[in-house]
Formats: C-alpha cells, sequence, structure tokens
C-alpha cells in the first residue's frame, strides 16, 4: 500500500485531474456549438418602407429575376403557366398570389410602354440587341406586349396586359433606366435627366421603380418570395 503524496497518489490525482479537465472541455464545447446556431435561428433582415409594397396579401409568392431580353420573355411565359395552374389545380385564384418580375439589366427596356419603344425603338434595341422577329428591324413597340408572334417569341403568345390584369407586377431598375437613358441621349443629342423622367413618366401599367433590380430580388427572397432567374 502506497503512502500519501507516494508518487503512484500523485499519478492518479494526475489522471483524474486530466480526466475532469477534458471532460470540462469537451462539455464547453458542446455548450458553444448549441449557442451558435441560436443565435443564427434569430437573425432577421432590417425592413425598409420603400420595399414594403411587396407586402400584399398572398398565399403564395414568386418573383423572376431577368437581365436579358430572352429571359424576359421567358419569365412572362412562366408567370402565366405560374397563374393558370394554381388556379386549374389549386382552386387558388390570382388575387391570392404575388408574383413580380424583376426587369434590369438588359431586359430593363421591356418595362416601357409602347410609346417609348414607338419613340426611342432604334437606340433602345440597340442596348439590349433585340429585333422584331417578323420585321427583322428594331421593334417600334413592347414586343412582349402584343399578340400575334406565338412561338416566334420567348413568352409564348402570353402578353403583359392578360398577365398585369391577373396581379403581376414589374419592378423596373433605375440604374439599368438611367443606362437606356443615357444611351438614348448620345443617339438623338437629347439630355440624358429629361429621357429618363419620360421613361419612368411611361412604364408599363402596374410597373414601378425601384433603386436596383438587384437589391428588389433580394428584398423580395427576404419577405418570402421564392426566386425564379430567367
Amino acid at each position: 500500500m502506497s503512502k500519501p503524496g507516494s508518487p503512484p497518489d500523485r499519478r492518479s490525482f494526475l489522471t483524474r485531474l486530466n480526466t475532469a479537465l477534458a471532460s470540462f472541455a469537451a462539455m464547453s464545447g458542446i455548450a458553444m456549438a448549441q449557442k451558435k446556431p441560436t443565435a443564427a435561428a434569430n437573425w432577421e433582415p432590417a425592413r425598409h418602407e420603400k420595399d414594403d409594397w411587396m407586402d400584399q396579401p398572398s398565399k403564395h409568392r414568386l418573383i423572376f429575376d431577368t437581365t436579358t431580353p430572352e429571359g424576359f420573355g421567358d419569365a412572362v411565359a412562366f408567370a402565366g403557366n405560374f397563374i393558370h395552374v394554381n388556379k386549374s389545380e389549386y382552386a387558388v385564384p390570382s388575387s391570392d398570389l404575388a408574383v413580380v418580375i424583376v426587369a434590369r439589366h438588359r431586359s430593363a427596356p421591356f418595362g416601357f410602354n409602347d410609346a417609348m419603344w414607338a419613340k426611342y425603338g432604334m437606340p433602345l434595341a440597340a442596348r439590349v440587341s433585340v429585333d422584331d422577329p417578323k420585321t427583322k428591324l428594331p421593334p417600334k413597340m413592347n414586343l412582349y406586349n402584343v399578340a400575334g408572334y406565338g412561338e416566334l417569341l420567348r413568352n409564348r403568345g402570353t402578353t403583359l396586359d392578360a398577365l398585369i390584369q391577373q396581379g403581376l407586377q414589374l419592378a423596373v431598375c433605375t440604374l439599368s433606366t438611367h443606362g437606356c437613358a443615357s444611351v438614348i441621349a448620345q443617339a438623338t443629342g437629347g439630355n440624358a435627366d429629361t429621357i429618363f423622367s419620360e421613361l419612368v413618366a411611361n412604364l408599363m401599367s402596374n410597373a414601378r421603380m425601384v433603386p436596383a433590380g438587384i437589391v428588389a430580388v433580394g428584398r423580395a427572397q427576404e419577405r418570402g418570395y421564392s426566386l425564379v432567374t430567367c
């Protein structure tokens, strides 16, 4: 039997101490790991008044991010499908849906009405690289709001007005619209600020300007919208 304070006793004491310290460290690590997800789960995005238009009463929310003429046309077609199938298969009317198409970068001009295309069709077409598939010339109207093109266009016959009547909203990028105004001003010798104001005054119905399309895409997801990129 070893005497108190003998080497075996000291080794036994040190072994028990090391074991206790290891257990304490392990428990501390578990506690810290458990706290991290809790902090992340409690994170909530800031809300801004200028984005409150997105909070329309709805059962389902969907936002399309478009940056090209082709992508915008696909978004129009898919938005029509979304509205139609919700009504036919789920008995959810369009009034219970929140559907937004963001027009930014090269799709921004499709947020403008026919008057702007008739007046500035050539510089707008040059900026976004699009022609009327029937005439092979720069469009003189908003191609995605005219019937009679069928499979010639990516919207496959679904028009903006038809969707707007069912609640579709358009979010037009301010930054891209400034870009359009500058291109038009260079082509016509006009004033870019004046042209910008003219474009803003001639949006499609149920369209609104947003500070930046990419910001609208992010804000919408923070408010419960599912994202479709076209």
